[in-house]
């Protein structure tokens, strides 16, 4: 069975990938239990330039704090394992990773600024990675900021990106365009070379005893495929980038599904927050045994044979699949104790 599958380039063992997440790749021995269960690749935590810039101002704040209150105080520094500055901590722990583990190592961004977005995508190439997953994560919040000038900063993070590095980047969206076909497509003819469809936003919640807004994170569940899966359906074969899917993919069919669809990749977080590394071992296994059932022999056999790209008007094909599923769902009957 030929699991093989390429993306950003890169020739991957397996279209499993594990997804940006701290609790996951933060810990080098996870990186190399992420290996032995079978990963193609990896993509490491984000590195927020906010928290670059915080550590920053915590360490002008402790080289200045009492020095005007005594002589001995001017000589001291804070221990480096404590304070550091800039994204040394991340970068150290790519080096490490590509030390560690042989499967591809992506990194993540998440700038704030212009040239951060810059100044620590070069960074992280120096550092060794094989690739730049840039994760733009912001909601406007602005009333005169309009939508065709948040498409504009997402082109002009790309440009410049890619103006620094020579390493693959691929951009990790939102589904929230007005047109998102036509900004994918805008994407890619600024350079993307994948684009990860989609990025969640974790909505907080609100403590009504403690008057409190509080971090709120759910973990995906399968119904979440089916946007990204649509989505990377539509896109397939008319955009020039790799598609990877994220969300929702818990079991070998939903990696079998987003291949279909058209997806390069499938990206698994949530799983392995609720069940462990090692479940990766369960969807290989439940995916190469799905796969010898029906008789296919290699992943790139499954890749956008249900994609839009085979419709001759797409347009159509939507609003017939719309009527379609209003006219086949049929409510609950009703009970004769309901009826009283």
């Amino acid at each position: 069975m030929d699991l093989t599958t390429t993306y950003l380039g890169l020739l991957l063992r397996s279209p499993l990938v594990v997804g940006a997440a701290a609790p996951l790749t933060e810990d080098l021995s996870n990186l190399q239990r992420i290996e032995a269960a079978g990963a193609g690749a990896v993509v490491l935590h984000s590195l927020f330039e906010e928290q670059i810039r915080q550590d920053m101002l915590d360490l002008h704040h402790h080289l200045q704090h009492g020095t005007e209150s005594y002589a001995e105080a001017l000589t001291y520094f804070p221990e480096p394992e404590i304070f550091h500055v800039g994204p040394e901590t991340y970068l150290a722990h790519i080096r490490r990773a590509k030390e560690l583990i042989e499967i591809p190592v992506i990194a993540s961004l998440n700038g704030s600024t212009a040239g951060g977005w810059v100044n620590y995508a070069r960074q992280i190439e120096e550092a060794g990675a094989d690739a730049l997953e840039l994760n733009i994560y912001a909601i406007p919040t602005d009333f005169h900021l309009s939508g065709a000038d948040i498409e504009q900063q997402y082109l002009d993070i790309l440009r410049g990106v890619k103006a620094a590095v020579s390493i693959p980047v691929a951009v990790k969206l939102s589904p929230y365009f007005t047109n998102l076909a036509a900004m994918a497509h805008r994407l890619t003819c600024e350079g993307a070379n994948a684009l990860v469809l989609f990025n969640r936003f974790y909505q907080p919640d609100i403590d009504i005893e403690e008057l409190e807004v509080r971090p709120h994170v759910l973990l995906s569940t399968p119904q979440a495929m089916r946007l990204p899966m649509r989505w990377i359906a539509i896109l397939y074969g008319r955009i020039d980038a790799d598609l990877a899917a994220t969300s929702g993919i818990q079991r070998g069919v939903d990696v079998v599904r987003m291949l279909m669809a058209g997806a390069k990749v499938t990206m698994v977080v949530s799983a392995l927050l609720r069940h462990g590394i090692d479940h990766l071992r369960v969807i290989e296994q439940e995916l190469v045994q799905w796969m010898t059932e029906h008789d296919y022999q290699a992943v790139s056999e499954l890749q956008g044979t249900m994609s839009q790209i085979y419709c001759p008007n797409p347009s159509e094909f939507e609003r017939a699949q719309y009527m379609k599923a209003i006219q086949t769902y049929h409510p609950a009957p009703v009970t004769s104790s309901e009826l009283r």
